[in-house]
This record gives C-alpha cells, sequence and structure tokens, in this order.
C-alpha cells in the first residue's frame, strides 16, 4: 500500500505504484485536466512521474510559481521545436527559464531577422494545436552523445560529453522534435497557449568571447491572455520611462564611449544627486553614525587580507606606481576598519557606527552595463557598524526602521523584505552561523514584518537582509540591505577591549540604504517617469511673463522665491506665452508661475501644478507656504 499525503492534510491511498496523472485524476477530473506537474517530497517533476512509496504530493498548476516556470521551460523547447520546422540546419544549444519568460540559443549559417520570428512564432502556434504529448526517457551519457550526433547536434553532443561517463540523462520529446533536458515539462504541448516572441540578440557559446556568437530568440509565455497582455503594456510603459531616455530629454545626464559605464551629470542631475545625497546625510546625523571618508586607492596587500585579491580580482582597476600595486576600491569596508583600528576600541565605544558616501569602481564587462542601473563608477551611501554579537539584533531593528522611513519619504511603498541564508561555500563555524540567523530572524520579529528566506543566497561570510522595492509599474529592485561579517574585521585585526580586559573581534554590519546612488536615482526617475516630486526636482518653478512690461516683477517674484530656498527658473524670453508654458510642461516642472498686467498690479501670481492643473491666482506669500508644507511632507 502507498499512501500519498496532499498539501490539505488529508491522503489518498494505492494499491501499487501511481503516476502524479493517475493521482490527480483520483482526485478530480478537473485537477486532472489543470495538471501541469507535481511536486513529491519537494522535487518538482512531470506527471507521468512514478510514485512508488509514501510521499508528500502536491499537484501543480498554472495557478503556482512553479506551473508558470514549467510553462516557460516547456515553451523554450517549442520554440526550438519550431526552429527545427522551419530551420532544419539550425542546431539546438540551450534554452532556460528567465524572468517573465525564456530564450533559446541557436547556430545557423545566418542572421535570423524580425520575419523570421513572426514565422516561428505561427509555427510555435501550429505545433502547440497539435497538443502532442512530451514524453520523457533516460539513456546512458554515452549512448546520448551518439545519438545527438547521429542528428547533426553538435552542441548538444558537447554538453552531454562533459556531463562523467558513468551517469545517465534524460531526454525529452515531442512530436519530430527531441530535445536534452532535466525537465520537467508540460504533458503536451496544448497546455501551452499564450506565449510571444519578443526579441533578437547575439550570445557567445558557453559565455566565451573566444567561442562562435550564437544567436539568442527571447520570448515570454503566462498562463493567461490576460496576464501577458499586461505584462506586455509594463514593457511599452517601461520603454517610455527608460530613464536614459528620460536623461537625455530632461538634461540630467548622458553617457558616451570615452567614458564606457561612468556618467556625465548636467547641472540639472546634479541637483537630483545633492537632494538625495543631503537627505541621506540627514539620516546619518539623526541615527548616531558618524561620516567618514576612506582614500579611494589602497595597496594590494590590503586587499590580499580581505580576500578580495584572490577572489574578486577581475572586477577590480588595477594601477602601480613605484613599483607598489595598488586597486581602485570596490567597496567600502576595508577602508572603514583601518579608521576603526587607528586607535585603541573598548566595549564602551561600541556600537560604533560609520557612514560615506563612498565612490567605488568595479570592471564590469562592458556587455553588462546599462545605463545608471549598471555602472563601473558608483557611489553608495555605505556604512558599518562595528557591534558585539549581543548588540546585532537591536541595530538591525533600528536600521531596518531607518530604512522603512526613508523609502516612504521617496514614495516607495512597497517593500519585500527578504532573508538571504549561509551558502553551500563559507566561512565560519555553524555556531556563528546559528547566531547571525537568528539575530536577523530575531530583528525582523521585533520589526513586525513578514519576511521570505533565501536558503543559499547568503554572502560566504554571512547572512543578509534584503530590501526589494516595487516602483509604480510594479518591478521590483533590490536596494537596500544589512549584512552580517564577523570574518573581515579579524582578517584585518579590529579589536577591542571587552569588560573583563581581554581583547575580542566586533562584528561588522554592512548597511545602506538606497545602495548605488546613481542607480537609485535611475529607478527614481523610471518610477515617477521624469516627473519628480517637488522636493526632488532640479527645477522646482518656472516663472513666465507675458510680456516685457511684467518682466520686473516677474524677476523680484523669481528672487523672493529663491531667498526662500527654492529652485527657480525665470522665463523672460518674448514668445508667446502658450508657447512657454507647452515647453516648461515637456520639462515636467512640478509648478509653472504666470504673471501678467493683472498679477503684476495685484501682486499675485497665477499658478499651474503639474498635469495642467489650474491653482487660480493667489499672493506669493500663500504659495510659499503651500510649497514650504510640500518639501516638509515630500508629499
Amino acid at each position: 500500500m502507498i499512501t500519498v499525503r496532499l498539501p490539505d492534510g488529508s491522503q489518498r491511498e494505492f494499491d501499487t505504484p501511481v503516476t502524479v496523472a493517475q493521482v490527480a485524476a483520483n482526485i478530480g477530473t478537473g485537477l486532472a485536466k489543470a495538471a501541469l506537474a507535481g511536486k513529491v517530497n519537494g522535487d518538482v517533476v512531470d506527471t507521468s512521474y512514478l510514485i512508488d512509496k509514501d510521499s508528500d504530493l502536491a499537484i501543480i498548476t498554472d495557478k503556482d510559481a512553479e506551473g508558470i516556470d514549467v510553462i516557460r521551460h516547456s515553451t523554450a523547447h517549442l520554440l526550438a521545436y519550431a526552429v527545427k520546422e522551419l530551420f532544419p540546419d539550425a542546431q539546438v544549444t540551450i534554452g532556460p527559464v528567465i524572468d517573465n519568460g525564456f530564450y533559446y540559443d541557436f547556430s545557423y549559417k545566418r542572421p535570423f531577422t524580425p520575419d523570421d520570428l513572426v514565422a516561428i512564432e505561427k509555427k510555435m502556434t501550429e505545433l502547440a494545436k497539435k497538443d502532442e504529448p512530451v514524453t520523457r526517457k533516460v539513456m546512458p551519457r554515452d549512448e546520448a552523445v551518439a545519438y545527438f550526433k547521429s542528428i547533426g547536434e553538435a552542441y548538444k553532443a558537447e554538453i552531454i560529453a562533459s556531463i562523467p561517463a558513468d551517469q545517465e540523462v534524460s531526454l525529452y520529446t515531442e512530436g519530430k522534435f527531441t530535445d536534452l533536458c532535466r525537465g520537467p515539462h508540460v504533458p503536451s504541448t496544448g497546455k501551452l497557449k499564450v506565449f510571444k516572441l519578443m526579441k533578437l540578440a547575439g550570445a557567445y557559446w558557453r559565455g566565451d568571447s573566444k567561442n562562435e556568437m550564437l544567436q539568442r530568440i527571447y520570448g515570454t509565455a503566462w498562463a493567461k491572455k490576460e496576464e501577458q497582455e499586461a505584462y506586455l503594456h509594463m514593457l511599452e510603459e517601461a520603454e517610455k520611462r527608460d530613464h536614459r531616455k528620460l536623461g537625455k530629454q530632461l538634461d540630467f545626464f548622458h553617457f558616451q564611449e570615452e567614458a564606457p559605464g561612468l556618467i556625465f551629470w548636467h547641472p540639472k542631475g546634479w541637483s537630483i544627486w545633492q537632494q538625495v545625497e543631503q537627505y541621506m546625510r540627514k539620516v546619518y546625523q539623526d541615527n548616531d553614525y558618524q561620516e567618514v571618508k576612506a582614500p579611494q586607492i589602497l595597496d594590494r596587500g590590503l586587499w590580499e587580507k580581505t580576500g578580495h585579491w584572490d577572489n574578486y580580482r577581475e572586477n577590480m582597476f588595477v594601477t602601480e606606481s613605484e613599483n607598489r600595486s595598488y586597486a581602485l576600491k570596490p567597496m567600502n569596508c576595508p577602508g572603514h576598519v583601518q579608521i576603526y583600528n587607528s586607535d585603541m576600541r573598548s566595549y564602551r565605544d561600541l556600537p560604533l557606527r560609520y557612514g560615506e558616501f563612498g565612490q567605488c569602481h568595479r570592471n564590469e564587462p562592458s556587455g553588462a552595463l546599462h545605463g545608471m542601473m549598471r555602472v563601473r563608477g558608483f557611489t553608495q551611501d555605505d556604512g558599518h557598524i562595528f557591534c558585539t554579537e549581543e548588540q546585532i539584533a537591536e541595530e538591525v531593528t533600528a536600521f531596518h526602521a531607518q530604512a522603512m522611513a526613508v523609502y516612504a519619504a521617496f514614495g516607495f511603498e512597497n517593500i519585500d523584505v527578504k532573508l538571504a541564508l549561509r551558502p553551500d561555500s563559507r566561512i565560519g563555524t555553524e555556531e556563528s552561523w546559528d547566531i547571525a540567523e537568528e539575530s536577523l530572524r530575531s530583528a525582523l520579529r521585533a520589526c513586525g514584518v513578514s519576511w521570505t528566506e533565501l536558503p543559499g543566497e547568503g554572502a560566504f561570510y554571512g547572512p543578509k537582509i534584503e530590501y526589494h522595492l516595487k516602483d509604480s509599474l510594479g518591478r521590483a529592485w533590490q536596494v537596500g540591505t544589512v549584512q552580517i561579517d564577523p570574518s573581515m574585521p579579524g582578517r584585518l585585526g579590529a579589536e577591542y577591549v571587552a569588560v573583563d580586559n581581554s581583547r575580542k573581534t566586533p562584528i561588522m554590519l554592512h548597511r545602506a540604504i538606497v545602495g548605488s546612488l546613481e542607480r537609485f536615482i535611475g529607478i527614481l526617475i523610471e518610477h515617477y517617469a521624469g516627473a519628480l516630486p517637488l522636493w526632488l526636482a532640479p527645477v522646482q518653478i518656472a516663472v513666465l511673463n507675458i510680456s516685457d512690461a511684467q518682466a520686473e516683477y516677474a524677476q523680484a517674484v523669481a528672487q523672493n522665491l529663491k531667498k526662500q530656498g527654492f529652485r527657480v527658473h525665470l522665463d523672460l524670453r518674448n514668445e508667446k506665452i502658450t508657447y512657454k508654458i507647452r515647453e516648461h510642461s515637456v520639462q515636467k516642472l512640478p509648478y509653472i508661475i504666470v504673471i501678467g498686467d493683472k498679477e503684476r498690479d495685484a501682486g499675485t501670481v497665477a499658478v499651474r501644478a503639474r498635469g495642467n492643473v489650474d491653482l487660480g491666482v493667489m499672493p506669493v506669500d500663500l504659495l510659499v507656504e503651500r510649497l514650504k508644507n510640500e518639501m516638509d511632507t515630500k508629499a
């Protein structure tokens, strides 16, 4: 007798081994029809998987995240099937699932075209409608190598040949197409109904630039048409909000080939930077951080002690002077430890909090650079807290409150908190990891928040809490983090005198709220589509005159507003007022003031808010009161 335990606590008993599909059918015809895969004892498997012992089972449908992954993985294979039908000489390589979709890499004698994508997608639809079963078989490695060589699939043969000889591999077949894959897959192609091919790109075989350039086809797949339409609409909106386009349109910054991965800030963009930095500087001050500044370039010997020279060297910019090797710092923590080590510390000094707007450089591959979101030079709101183990939970709790207040001030209300736990490759004792992980859990419990745990995703030296913001399009951005590091202080000789006069190594907490200021500003620009709130806007108010007769009064109003601390642009050009209003509206300014004879004679101003909202005529003092309230509340 085999017992199958279901998620609702019920169980089913069978006299003989049963497949996942048979269990689903035993539960009900509706579930049998909806089943895409199963989760047996925590592992996702095909519906054809045979259960031959007592097991826990969950039936996976398109309502489950795992179900969507199975759909996308299977659609990648459907793509390869269609390509082989249309272009028999093409060779298939790999086709994994990615966020919101999938891709597959091909080797072919000519570049694919947009017209080819249309034809391939049409063929995919035809093949899916055939509702051909997807079947799995297992084959010894050498037999599989011979099989793929016999059908001219050299890349598949190479992949399989890299597997140990005593292992078996699984192959999946649908119709006339067979592919190497671990699975699982949908039971038949008819389950694949909502998909779209998105774009073409190049990709080196095995990611090595010395190898052949393959052709990558990206696609997306969903359970329901409405979900795909919503995703495509989001992409359209994201294209409109692209910070690179808006940065040029609004004269914030630019990039150029002479400085790849680095930003040329224009006055308006640098104004945004200053607002973010000064706000974060006040957060430092209000929470008892001491602001410090460490050198940009440090000797190789220090990076060898931290382990970066051996493990991170390819990402560092290196230089030499007088027969000594140096590196531009890729992170700020070693410098902060040197500041800590500059004096003898006592337990009475802890916790000791350092903060720095530290500029870092990382030698990112050129293909990975992406506007402000992935750069080679960036500045972090970086901080490090030196404390005892007993102080970890309290410090993390305080940091969480700081972070949530900052995100709210910048207009982010939907925050996911995640806890990344010990990876397989790590340093330190199991006991130290237990203490570190439980300290973070304790802090999150004290904050009254829910969180998702990410096993295996912590840093090699310690666990970390991550803060993922969701922007106005629902996209998630990981920005803030707080990490426990019991390792680096010891490697760099940091100590404090304990209560019993013994020397102990402090714990170091790495913390950042917005992370890279460059990236965070890019997120802000896209979140607000360039229409930044008043307190961040580089130009807050434009003062426009209708004719020269109001020029003197307009100048006085602008000067008054500047004295009140506002960023004002005075436009006295001899242009039609409608033209000037339209031009400044395109620049997404929060407020436009229009002054005519009536306003001049009455000592008032006509005010328009962003979005062509007419606020009417009011005294300047009343306008200033309104603006200051908006600035203070960060509305």
